[in-house]
């Protein structure tokens, strides 16, 4: 019986240890470490801010032969963690604030962790114990909201003239790319999405295609009627849209039949059996017949949008197994039709008939407005990009991998500075308006004091790195100094651009993490052996 009790109290303590949370926390009552992290990571980071900032060479077995060169404020920051658990939890939350303002704006990620320590090494200095602590934090947030509201109405209309410096400033002040970029967005129109990939050679350039892209190429090499070019090329074409497969041929007789006696050309955007792939591809090449074959673009739910987009683009009925559809009832009346069609290797380029694709890309516009993830929003931008305007790809050379990785990071942050400009014009650069901006702000009161000191941040360090001074406290108007040539003038008309979305997106991110971490009085952390 006492074995029995002993083993009884044995499980019930197993049990309560079991069902309780065993893992030791230390506490911490300072904000010492949160201050000590944010320095740390800030002095990383923010030494890359302007044209005169440095490069951050960073071991990390993530990157190509662990290690990477690199001006790109979010890509130094994921590099950073800290063995102190304080002083690394400072380091995530600036690290939040650095990838929201990239996920939502794609740049401004040094400038919005340069604004966030401002904030709360200013704050801890003047705030201190005080009791109307939350008062004051509640007073910073709407007078950041008043200073967004002042930004956006600063801000100017985006030229093609601006959009050069923009993307030029944005890849660190490197005008052969910034022409790249400029280049690629002028030719796609501005209902156009631009993306970036690594290019299999050295060179840097772009390629834009107009009208209607599918990441799908021809199913045979039989279907080629262009050898030169390896590519099957239809000048007005019919266009069959289907994702049920199609497993015999007499299922889409009605189809073929008019197609045949009539000597037209179709493309058929359906997956099919090698039976029917076979079949189709040797009267291609015995009998004459224009046909071509596609399977369908990418997988899932995004197949089936973009199935749909194609058959709206092109006026043709969309027969889906997902909504029952006979294919055996399919007809001649179903098939769209497409000016002209390039079918390469790995890709198809639809150039559409007239059709009016309006009311899709009138309910594309509101779905990305709902959208909530990165990834989502830009898949459905590129669908709306491929009904109305055009899609442009910049491939990035590189005569090593550690040059070709630096610069891809400096064209991306370019690109989606360019787009984020599109959307909501352009403000004087440099740090020139945030620091006018400050001189608006009632100083004598706390919260307007600590904001008007980090206002002027990013303009400091951009001096800073350039190694110059220069008194701003008359400036105003958009004038400013140019560290990069040592000229004094209009900021706009030096080609010294920031983005207005990138601005307020950075400032409202930096807010945020900031009185985050002013409103903290004790920090949790796992216990270090």
């Amino acid at each position: 019986m006492k074995a029995q009790a002993f083993i009884d109290s044995h499980c019930a303590c197993v049990y309560l240890r079991w069902t309780m949370n065993e893992i030791v926390k230390d506490l911490h009552f300072s904000g010492g470490g949160l201050v000590s992290g944010i320095e740390k990571l800030a002095g990383a980071v923010k030494s890359t801010l302007g044209p005169s900032g440095q490069t951050v060479l960073i071991e990390s077995p993530n990157h190509t032969h662990g290690i990477t060169v690199t001006k790109d404020g979010v890509t130094v920051a994921k590099a950073v963690i800290l063995e102190d658990p304080v002083e690394n939890l400072a380091v995530r939350m600036m690290k939040e604030a650095a990838d929201r303002t990239a996920s939502e704006a794609g740049d401004g990620t040094t400038t919005s962790i340069v604004l966030a320590e401002a904030l709360v090494k200013g704050g801890l200095e003047v705030l201190g114990g005080d009791a109307k602590k939350t008062d004051v934090l509640r007073e910073l947030r709407v007078l950041s909201d008043g200073v967004v509201a002042e930004l956006r109405d600063r801000s100017r209309r985006l030229t093609k003239k601006h959009m050069l410096n923009v993307a030029t400033i944005s890849a660190n002040n490197d005008r052969v790319v910034g022409k790249i970029i400029a280049d690629t967005y002028n030719s796609v129109g501005k209902d156009g999405v631009v993306t970036v990939e690594r290019s299999q050679t050295s060179e840097t350039g772009f390629k834009a295609t107009h009208g209607l892209r599918i990441e799908r190429g021809y199913a045979s090499g039989m279907f080629v009627n262009d050898q030169s070019r390896d590519e099957c090329v239809f000048e007005g074409c019919k266009v069959m849209v289907c994702d049920s497969e199609i497993a015999n041929v007499l299922s889409i007789e009605k189809v073929l039949g008019p197609i045949i006696r009539e000597g037209q050309k179709l493309l058929i955007v359906a997956p099919v059996s090698t039976h029917v792939l076979n079949t189709l591809a040797a009267n291609v090449v015995k009998k004459g017949l224009k046909v071509c074959v596609v399977p369908p673009p990418n997988f899932g739910y995004k197949q089936h949008e973009l199935m749909q987009d194609l058959a709206v683009s092109v006026g043709a009925t969309y027969f889906s197994e997902k909504t029952g559809d006979d294919l055996s009832l399919m007809g001649p009346e179903d098939l769209g039709w497409a000016d002209r069609v390039v079918v390469r290797r790995d890709e198809t380029i639809i150039t559409k008939g007239d059709v009016d694709v309006s009311e899709r890309v009138a309910q594309l516009h509101e779905a990305h407005k709902l959208a909530t993830k990165k990834a989502d929003k830009e898949f459905i931008s590129k669908r709306i990009a491929s009904l109305t305007g055009g899609v442009g790809v910049i491939e990035v050379g590189g005569h090593t991998d550690l040059e070709q990785k630096e610069l891809f990071d400096r064209v991306d942050d370019a690109v989606c500075a360019v787009k984020a400009a599109m959307v909501e014009g352009i403000l004087p650069g440099g740090g020139v308006t945030l620091n006018e901006v400050s001189r608006g702000l009632d100083v004598s009161s706390t919260a307007g004091y600590i904001l008007c000191q980090a206002l002027q941040a990013p303009l400091k360090q951009i001096m800073e790195n350039a190694g110059v001074d220069y008194d701003y406290s008359m400036v105003e108007g958009g004038m400013g100094y140019n560290v990069k040539t040592g000229e004094y003038g209009d900021m706009v008309e030096m080609g010294i651009i920031d983005p207005t979305r990138v601005t307020v997106t950075a400032l409202q991110n930096a807010v945020s993490v900031a009185i985050t971490i002013l409103s903290t009085k004790a920090i949790i952390t796992l216990a270090r052996s």
